[in-house]
Order: C-alpha cells, then sequence, then structure tokens
C-alpha cells in the first residue's frame, strides 16, 4: 500500500476530530456533576443515597444504551446514531438546568445517559472504519483524549461559574448566575452539543455501514477522500472478503463464555472490568470538590484543585498512548495499581491522622446565616474522626443547617495536612490514567477469541458499568456513614486484591498476535 496523501490524511483527521467531540460530551456530561452535588442537596433536601442517584443515574442509562447503540447502528447507520446522541446530549443539558425538582433532574441525567453509553460505543467504532490501518490507533485513541478533556472542561466551566457567581456585575445577575450557579453548570453543556450535532452534518456515513448495506458507489467515494483512489480500491476489496467471511462464520452465543476453556480469560476480562471501576475513579472525577472539601479548603478551593485532577488525567492519558506499545499492558498495570494501592492507604492515613476543632476565634469567622449560638456547646471541643464531628454540629443545628454549612464548618474545624491529601488523590488520577484506564479497552480487545469477542466485550463492559454505578451510587452514603478514612481503606483493599489477580493469571500481550494469545488464553 503506498504512502497516504496528506490531504486524505487530513481529511481523516479532522473527520476523526468531529466525531470524537461525542467523547468529548460524553466526559463533560459525566462530571460536570461534581460541582452540582453541593448545591442540590440542600436544594432538595437529598439523602445520600438520592444524592448519590443523582449522579449515578447517568451510568445507569448509559450502560443500557452500550448494549443497544451497536445493533441500532448497524440498522440506522453509525452517524444517525451519533446523531440521536448529540441531540440527547442537548435535550439533557436543558432539561437538567430547568429541573424543577430531584426526579425531574435524575430523568433529565437518565437521558443524557443514553448519550454516554451510545458515543461511548459508536464514535471509536466509527473513527476505526473510517480510518486507514497506519493511523487507527492514534485516531482511535482521539475518542479517549476527548473523554478526559471532557472531564476537565467540566471541571473548569464549574469554577468559572463559581467564581463568576460571586461577583457583583451587572450581566451575572441579569443571567442569575449568582443564584442558579449549578444550573448554568448543567446548562452549559447544550452549547458543545448543538455544535456537535451540526458538525455532523458535514461527515459522511461509515463507509464500511455503506457497504453492508450494498451501498458500494456511496462508499467508494468516501473512501477515495479519506485513502486516495488506490488503497481505497484495495480497503473496498479487504471490506467485501470480510463481509463475505463473517457471513459464513457461526456467531458466538453467552454459553460459549461458560466454557471449562475460556475460564482463564473470564477470570482476567471480568477481574479487570471490576477492578478498573472498584478502586473509586468515578467517585474522584464525580465528586472531586466535595472530597476536597473535606480536607478544609472551601468551596472555592475545592474547586480549583479539582481542575488539577483533570488536568492530570489528560497529562497522564497521553502519557499512556505514548508507552502502551513500548512498555507492554501488564507493565503498566502492575506499576498502576501499585500505585493507586499506595495513594488509597496514604488517603486513609491522613483522615484517620486528622482532627476537628471549632474554636473561639474560627467562630468568629463564621457566615451569619449560621446559629452560633447553638455550637457553644462544642467550642474547643476535638473531635478524632469526622463522624463524630458531623454528627456533633447535625445535633447542634439541626439536619438542614448542617447539610448546608458542612463545608463551611469542616473547613474552619479540621488539622490535617492538606499537601499530602492533593498530591495523593493528584498520584491516584495519575496512576490510573496511565493503567486502567486505557489499558482495559486495549486488553478487552485482544483477549477473547474473534468469534466470540463481541458478546464477550459486551458482557465485561456491562460489569464495568455496573460496578461504576454502585460507586458512584453509594459514595456519598459512605462518606456519611463509614467516614473518609474507611471509605478510601476499602478502595484500596480492592486495587491489592487486583493486583494479586494481575500477577497471578494476566500474562503480557504485547508484541503477541491474536491467535498466540488465544493459545496461551484458551484452554
Amino acid at each position: 500500500m503506498k504512502t497516504d496523501q496528506p490531504h486524505s490524511i487530513i481529511y481523516v483527521f479532522y473527520v476523526s476530530i468531529i466525531v470524537a467531540l461525542g467523547g468529548f460530551l460524553m466526559g463533560f456530561d459525566a462530571s460536570v456533576i461534581s460541582g452540582v452535588v453541593k448545591f442540590i442537596e440542600p436544594e432538595f433536601n437529598l439523602t445520600k443515597i438520592q444524592l448519590g442517584w443523582a449522579v449515578a443515574s447517568l451510568s445507569l442509562t448509559a450502560t443500557f444504551a452500550m448494549i443497544t447503540a451497536g445493533p441500532l447502528s448497524d440498522k440506522f447507520g453509525r452517524k444517525v446514531v451519533l446523531k440521536i446522541a448529540a441531540a440527547l446530549f442537548f435535550v439533557s443539558a436543558i432539561a437538567s438546568a430547568f429541573a424543577p425538582n430531584f426526579l425531574m433532574l435524575v430523568l433529565a441525567r437518565m437521558l443524557g445517559g443514553l448519550g454516554v453509553g451510545a458515543a461511548l460505543i459508536i464514535a471509536p467504532m466509527y473513527i476505526a472504519e473510517i480510518g486507514p490501518a497506519k493511523y487507527r490507533g492514534r485516531m482511535v485513541s482521539l475518542n479517549q483524549l476527548n473523554i478526559v478533556l471532557g472531564i476537565s472542561v467540566a471541571f473548569f466551566t464549574n469554577y468559572l461559574i463559581l467564581q463568576a457567581g460571586d461577583s457583583d456585575t451587572q450581566w451575572v445577575q441579569s443571567l442569575g448566575i449568582d443564584q442558579w450557579n449549578w444550573r448554568w453548570m448543567l446548562g452549559i453543556e447544550a452549547i458543545p452539543a448543538l455544535l456537535y450535532f451540526v458538525c455532523l452534518s458535514i461527515v459522511p456515513e461509515s463507509p464500511r455501514w455503506l457497504m453492508m448495506k450494498g451501498r458500494a458507489q456511496e462508499a467508494s467515494i468516501i473512501l477515495k477522500r479519506a485513502l486516495g483512489e488506490q488503497n481505497a480500491e484495495q480497503e473496498i476489496q479487504q471490506i467485501n472478503n470480510n463481509i463475505n467471511l463473517e457471513q459464513n462464520i457461526t456467531k458466538g452465543a453467552f454459553l460459549d463464555l461458560l466454557k471449562p476453556s475460556m475460564r482463564l480469560v473470564m477470570i482476567v476480562g471480568i477481574s479487570i472490568a471490576i477492578l478498573q471501576q472498584i478502586t473509586g475513579i468515578n467517585a474522584v472525577f464525580f465528586y472531586a470538590p466535595m472530597i476536597f472539601e473535606q480536607t478544609g479548603l472551601g468551596t472555592d478551593a475545592s474547586f480549583m484543585q479539582a481542575i488539577l485532577v483533570g488536568i492530570t488525567n489528560v497529562v497522564f492519558t497521553l502519557i499512556a498512548i505514548a508507552l502502551i506499545d513500548k512498555i507492554g499492558r501488564k507493565s503498566l498495570l502492575v506499576m498502576g495499581v501499585s500505585g493507586i494501592i499506595l495513594c488509597m492507604f496514604s488517603l486513609a492515613y491522613q483522615f484517620n491522622a486528622a482532627t476537628y476543632t471549632l474554636t473561639a476565634q474560627a467562630i468568629t469567622n463564621l457566615s451569619t446565616e449560621i446559629d452560633i449560638q447553638a455550637l457553644h456547646p462544642i467550642i474547643g471541643a476535638t473531635f478524632s474522626s469526622d463522624l463524630a464531628f458531623k454528627s456533633a454540629i447535625t445535633d447542634m443545628l439541626g439536619t438542614a443547617q448542617a447539610v448546608q454549612f458542612e463545608s463551611t464548618l469542616v473547613s474552619a474545624a479540621i488539622q490535617m495536612n492538606g499537601t499530602v491529601i492533593l498530591v495523593s488523590i493528584l498520584g491516584f488520577v495519575a496512576c490510573f490514567a496511565v493503567s486502567l484506564g486505557p489499558v482495559m479497552w486495549v486488553l478487552f480487545s485482544e483477549l477473547f477469541p474473534n468469534r466470540i469477542r463481541g458478546i464477550a466485550i459486551s458482557f465485561v463492559g456491562l460489569i464495568n458499568s455496573g460496578v461504576s454505578f454502585l460507586v458512584q451510587l453509594v459514595f456519598p452514603w459512605e462518606l456519611a456513614n463509614l467516614g473518609a478514612t474507611y471509605t478510601f481503606a476499602i478502595y484500596g483493599g480492592f486495587a491489592f486484591i487486583g493486583l494479586l489477580i494481575i500477577l497471578k493469571f494476566l500474562p503480557e500481550t504485547k508484541g503477541k498476535s491474536l491467535e498466540e494469545l488465544e493459545a496461551i488464553l484458551v484452554k
């Protein structure tokens, strides 16, 4: 195959960039809620489990969409499903911003979850189907990069909106940003969602899908523009051969996953799927300001440090993309998960060592909205845990006011090493981004035999999404009932178990053909 022509590469690149905006919206939609939880809890008088539902509901419907998006895209086209996803992102953003109550907010988030699941599956599929093999890995990685960029931008816009709300400028007052900051955080996603919908109109349909539907002439025009004329002819021939081959191959069934020969593969696949979420990554992404507030930083500082989480995620995702074919999958996982264990137990130790004392001087600096008189019985008292301190302020102030001013009171009372907390959280994100984040999906594409790869990836992906949902749902409850110390220790414990499984069962897949891996794993 001849060298790709520059104009063809540019065409494929800009098409891939447009399609990968689905990943950006997915990351944005998933993490924007991190800035919202502090405000909706008192406004809608939510329990900790309800707060968890506000965050996790998106993952619930995303799981359903991941199962259905593939078959729908086979029937109606990749581009059509992506446009529907863009529309769902837009409607969800507007509906979330104007939600009058908790139920409507959850329903709006669930609508956005359908877009998240569809974008997660279809965007990389489309890019893989239009890109030349030489650049396919890097083109597909644009989607993963856009996801982490979306997470980072959500942290940043949340911070900017919070800062704007504190100003006295006329436009802030007229737009109600000061009063409805969390609604603006959710609603601003409508802008990139609308841009995505419009831009999708100028990208072509997937040439492979067109070939599957017998529309070879349309596919040929697109492939000639993407690959050059000679390369396009070769690609068309390859696609035709693959389509004919797939029609003659017996499809794998779910029961095939339960065969004794698949035991090792499924142990590894399911373990990695669970490990990627059970170590608490989405708790950190979706509750970052809440976690930082536990350290006494205050709202503004916690939002600012949440931005560092996003930046760290982007930088180390780029490092992973550069290293994964050089160092290897297992090596990255061993290093990354070992780092996760250290960071989680560091967090647990620091929160365990923290003390909480409301001094007379600290009381004088509190907001006049707080019932200072009610707090007098605990002035000067030292509490050795966050649970004991929060329980005391709830007894003194009542549940409603304790929830509303929890962050302020924790900031005033806590004594701990905030620098070590910050380093540990950023270290955790870095270790995840360079290992479990990108490596999991690469492993899934390599571990399973070709005949059942599709159904196997769907199955372990479903487990991954289910664990993600549960982690997000119970995290606020864990902080309120178990405390930060035990919450992070539990995540560290799961990471340790995962490391033992990786060391014992996972072979290094770097440099091995899929046939070699099948011979090693399927026995």
